[in-house]
């Protein structure tokens, strides 16, 4: 019976010490699915903006200058940073010098914790895009 209470609390110990690592891996993946779907929901509303308009409707953003949004928990953007902003979301747009027919391009990077600096996140997630701007 001692052996087997032994056995028993060896294992118990071993399971909850691997408690908090599994915690962690689990908010980790909770930031990197929640940056997706950020940068899904800003490249769909860039992709979306027809080519007369000089900004996209849903987040304001100007094409070809360099923008910084910030985001909710609940995924709400705003221009700056609040006490509730998660995400922050850096635009750039890299230059293209391939004429008038060359494509537009982003590089659209999300970090958390949203005060912190990006040398200084937590987490990042980071997506270049080309648009057809012309």
């Amino acid at each position: 019976m001692t052996v087997a209470l032994g056995v028993t609390a060896f294992c118990l110990v071993a399971v909850f010490g691997l408690l908090p690592v599994g915690l962690k891996a689990n908010q980790n993946s909770i930031s990197q699915t929640a940056a997706a779907s950020i940068l899904s929901a800003v490249i769909a509303d860039m992709r979306a903006t027809p080519k007369s308009a000089s900004s996209s409707v849903q987040f304001g953003i100007t094409f070809g200058t360099e923008t910084t949004l910030y985001f909710d928990n609940e995924g709400k953007p705003s221009s700056s940073l609040r006490p509730n902003s998660r995400y922050q979301l850096k635009i750039r747009f890299p230059s293209n010098g391939s004429g008038t027919t060359a494509a537009t391009f982003a590089d659209l990077k999300v970090t958390w914790p949203a005060a912190a600096a990006p040398e200084n996140a937590l987490g990042s997630s980071e997506v270049f895009a080309a648009f057809d701007r012309r």
